[in-house]
């Protein structure tokens, strides 16, 4: 009988543990349990990638981590792409597109029943324009210092000290102020390691390969449609988040907390920035079906410039809608504030997302996968 093995691709800034940081964060287990209610029995691998890497790369080091992990020819396998994650597994999958040598990307496509996006940029991502700016790249280094670990609190110090004057920003918040040049240049100022700090050398290959940033504009995977097509063997299905517009007025409480001040902060700028609409490249209108799902699931109205902070909630839809739910880009991986034992949450949304909602999502994904291998 056939073995099962399920790969979780993780997403910009990917990495499987940092420091004091797990990208998916209880994802295992709660797959695992799913999968296992369900009867089904399955290896969860977690695979390493290019942390901004151009996605033939990322594409090419999963194909490499499969082969290390299964045998295409004996073994069934499932994909779960979280964000760039997604494009990496469309990429290794389509048919005709050569990854690595030999004929191994089509063995593995050959053995594939299905391939789960989560939250992945489809059709674009305003913001990997801006980080491709000079102070964009700025930006994007120090919310790699975030997002990868929690011993940084002269970062956060930092961040107190830059952001205490938050409360009355008004449009500033967009990214184009001083407020956000001064909140950069401080926080990475405060960002100390050593030359063999496994933290610093993650950072290092962010600084030394930024190849996804222009791919994954509009305009960039706009191109990767035309290009990369689906396999018709292979089940497609997505997972969708998105959150409402976060308010511009801070509390006086949150004030008087300068973390979640600087939290706040950022999260406004990355979601002003994802709701920044390309009209030349226009997301698809998806269906009235599809649209009274992903409303339901998201408990507001949804339009162009509805994002999870990171990536326009229209963008992420690719294949059969699986599951929509209120929530940003990390909280589906795990990092949210309302997580068992804490996670971390440096992307506070407000979406409130809970460990209930956190496991419906998973144990739906669990469902596709189960779904997908019996109708194959």
């Amino acid at each position: 009988m056939a073995r099962r093995v399920v790969f979780l691709a993780p997403g910009f800034f990917g990495f499987t543990s940092l420091g004091d940081a797990s990208y998916f964060k209880d994802v295992e287990r709660s797959l695992g349990q799913s999968l296992d209610r369900r009867g089904t029995e399955a290896k969860i691998v977690i695979c390493p990638t290019a942390p901004t890497g151009s996605i033939p790369r990322r594409a090419d080091r999963l194909r490499h981590h499969v082969l290390v992990h299964c045998n295409p020819d004996a073994d069934t396998i499932h994909f779960v792409g979280h964000s760039t994650g997604g494009l990496d597994v469309r990429l290794l999958l389509a048919p005709g597109v050569r990854i690595g040598g030999g004929d191994s990307a089509e063995r593995i496509a050959a053995a594939t029943c299905s391939a789960t996006s989560l939250v992945s940029p489809h059709h674009g991502a305003p913001i990997a324009g801006m980080f491709a700016t000079t102070r964009g790249s700025a930006l994007l280094l120090l919310i790699a210092s975030l997002a990868t670990t929690g011993r940084l609190q002269a970062v956060r110090d930092a961040a107190s000290r830059a952001t205490s004057i938050a409360a009355g920003f008004g449009d500033r918040i967009a990214g184009t102020g001083g407020l956000i040049d001064e909140s950069v240049t401080r926080l990475l100022a405060a960002v100390r390691f050593g030359d063999d700090d496994e933290v610093w050398k993650y950072l290092d290959e962010i600084v030394e390969d930024q190849g996804a940033l222009l791919q994954l504009t509009p305009e960039g995977t706009h191109l990767f449609s035309a290009a990369v097509h689906d396999r018709k063997s292979v089940d497609y299905g997505c997972v969708v988040a998105g959150t409402a517009a976060p308010g511009v007025q801070m509390s006086a409480s949150a004030v008087l907390k300068p973390v979640q001040a600087a939290s706040h902060v950022l999260y406004s700028v990355l979601y002003k920035a994802s709701a920044m609409e390309n009209s030349r490249y226009p997301y698809p209108e998806p269906s009235a079906a599809v649209r009274q799902e992903l409303e339901k699931g998201l408990g507001f109205d949804v339009d162009a410039r509805t994002n999870d902070g990171i990536v326009p909630t229209l963008s992420q839809l690719h294949g059969r809608l699986i599951h929509a739910d209120c929530a940003d880009h990390l909280d589906v991986v795990g990092h949210y504030s309302r997580a068992p034992e804490g996670t971390g949450d440096w992307l506070p949304s407000g979406a409130g997302f809970t460990v209930e909602r956190f496991e419906l999502l998973w144990d739906r994904i669990a469902e596709a996968i189960v779904a997908a291998e019996d109708s194959r």
